[in-house]
């Protein structure tokens, strides 16, 4: 059977990837300025002014929001899979040293204040990320640090300088325009001017070292994350069990229904200045002007309330409420960082949930044996791995949902593709599905964009590896939904009902699964639509509406199917 598949015919990236590999088979540090050049010749589509001598501010914010705040001090990035890898590879328990984060990407990290970061990976999928990250990062420090090394511009930076007028000054010594620099400082908060310091103060030369790269490595530390998860639900073994995999607080949310309960109490943050736009938009849902949700909003208000230090007392009684619904959050420890929600079907109360999942029938569920597993969203092809394992350890499986951000060649931020289609650079395959939603079933909950359904996905295998011919290239081809994890995900379900590893290059048909399948991302970027990426920031709160409409879908489904095999109906 012909198919046309997209061919992006980048060779650069691809001598990328291969550099990066051969050079972390080594067993010494490798300097990350021997790619630099490799890395500016892809002409990635999130770094297109590499080769400018002028910096990238947009890469630059986009690569440190995507990096621990100590990478300002880091000399070298060790990468393993486990506790275990680390103190194999020399650098004892790296457990005991400073745990570090970044703003837009979940990676447990480690600093030991003297120049050594060690980061914890899932799969390949983690070094297609970090790495590309770290070249450019470093690409970009050192072109502002060129600027920077004026004797007027350090005779400036030895004063004191903290102003709005401070910043336009330093924008115009350094020929940068404002509005680039004003972007900086708002993506790095309290850590601009020390940031600035940094970068004048000297180059950065980073070298990276991989300790451990073998697939049964990312398999024995998916083992080791897992032990957390059955020590927390031991019956799980042998219950039936729906997979989810989206984030670590809508799906928790719709359930319990907290915050509607602490309506009272949330609504005081709007009286705080830095809330005005929130008080505004509660006003105008109240007087019925806009469409947004008032169960959606008061989740987002939850979200900012109980990381204030006056909402350590609701997060208590949150937790108090999870339990009482036999929620089981599992937190990842000694391994890379992956939470997970174990939700018991039978303890869902119909009085509390979600307005938009009561049905008059909900109290059937009281009978029900089956499990809800909710991962955190993995990157690439940690999916694989994880639902591969996953599928192994419980009584049966009877639904995979997968919800995530995607990148849309055709929408706007804010829609919602349901795809049909999935090409995996991966494997190569053409992954041919039958989605249990479609536009009819969710263009009841999203108030603000469009559902795109029988779309044309493609995973792709890292963010920074994408070029503007490449994405033409989908785009010419009606691929429009670009993600990461779709493809690895129906991988591993090919495996779960085949007696055979999954193919590679070719059409694989997955419909007549034996559990059910569905896949929903949402727009948080259009690349082909701006120069300046998303992934600067966060989608705020109007990405609420899209998480939402698809998290609700997802559990309106998973109730839909369970009261039916209860009441025979199936």
């Amino acid at each position: 059977m012909d198919r046309t598949v997209p061919r992006t015919g980048s060779e650069e990236i691809e001598l990328y990837i291969r550099t990066y590999y051969s050079l972390l088979r080594s067993t010494t540090d490798v300097q990350i300025r021997t790619l630099e050049e490799v890395h500016a010749n892809m002409g990635s589509a999130l770094h297109p002014h590499a080769r400018s001598s002028s910096p990238d501010i947009s890469a630059f914010i986009y690569t440190g929001l995507r990096l621990p705040s100590c990478i300002s001090q880091v000399e070298r990035v060790i990468l393993g899979q486990s506790q275990e890898v680390f103190e194999q590879g020399g650098f004892g328990d790296v457990e005991s040293w400073e745990p570090v984060s970044a703003a837009a990407r979940r990676r447990r990290s480690y600093y030991d204040g003297k120049g050594t970061l060690a980061c914890y990976i899932a799969s390949r999928s983690d070094i297609d990320d970090l790495l590309p990250t770290l070249t450019a990062f470093q690409i970009e420090w050192n072109k502002l640090h060129a600027r920077l090394r004026g004797e007027q511009v350090q005779s400036f930076l030895q004063e004191s300088r903290t102003g709005e007028q401070d910043l336009a000054v330093l924008a115009e010594g350094i020929g940068v325009d404002p509005e680039e620099l004003w972007r900086l400082r708002d993506a790095r908060g309290e850590d601009f001017w020390p940031l600035i310091h940094s970068i004048a103060a000297d180059r950065k030369r980073l070298k990276v070292r991989l300790l451990a790269g073998s697939l049964n490595d990312y398999r024995r530390a998916t083992q080791i994350w897992w032990e957390q998860v059955e020590h927390a639900l031991p019956s799980l073994i042998r219950r039936p069990a729906y997979f989810v995999s989206s984030n670590t607080h809508s799906m928790v949310n719709l359930f319990t229904g907290f915050a509607l309960l602490h309506e009272e109490e949330l609504l005081a943050l709007l009286d705080r200045p830095e809330h005005a736009d929130l008080a505004e938009e509660w006003s105008q849902i109240e007087a019925d002007k806009v469409p947004s949700s008032r169960e959606n909003f008061l989740y987002y208000v939850l979200k900012k309330y109980v990381r204030t230090p006056e909402g350590k007392k609701l997060q208590k009684a949150r937790r108090a409420a999870e339990a009482e619904c036999c929620v089981h959050r599992v937190s990842s420890e000694h391994s890379f960082d992956l939470d997970v929600q174990l939700f018991e079907l039978s303890s869902l109360q119909p009085e509390t949930t979600d307005p938009r999942l009561r049905r008059p029938d909900l109290g059937l569920l009281k009978d029900s044996d089956a499990v809800v597993v909710n991962i955190d969203y993995p990157l690439g092809m940690a999916a694989y791995i994880v639902l591969s394992n996953f599928a192994t350890r419980v009584g049966e499986l009877r639904g995979v949902y997968i919800m995530g951000k995607a990148a849309s060649l055709n929408g706007v931020v804010g829609d919602v593709m349901v795809p049909s289609v999935v090409f995996d650079e991966h494997s190569q395959n053409t992954f041919l599905f039958e989605n249990c939603f479609d536009a009819g079933y969710m263009d009841r909950d999203l108030q603000y964009g469009t559902v795109l359904d029988n779309q044309k996905a493609v995973s792709v295998v890292g963010t920074f590896l994408q070029t503007p011919s490449y994405m033409d290239v989908f785009y010419r081809e009606g691929y429009t939904d670009i993600e990461m994890e779709a493809g690895p995900y129906l991988s591993a379900i090919y495996e779960m009902y085949r007696p055979k590893r999954h193919p590679t290059n070719e059409i694989v048909n997955l419909h007549g699964l034996p559990f059910d399948l569905g896949i929903l991302h949402y727009a948080s970027d259009t690349p082909l639509s701006k120069g300046v990426n998303l992934g600067e920031g966060s989608m705020s709160y109007f990405g609420m509406d899209p998480t939402y409409a698809t998290s609700v879908a997802i559990w309106r489904r998973i109730i839909e199917l369970e009261i039916e095999r209860l009441s025979g109906t199936a």
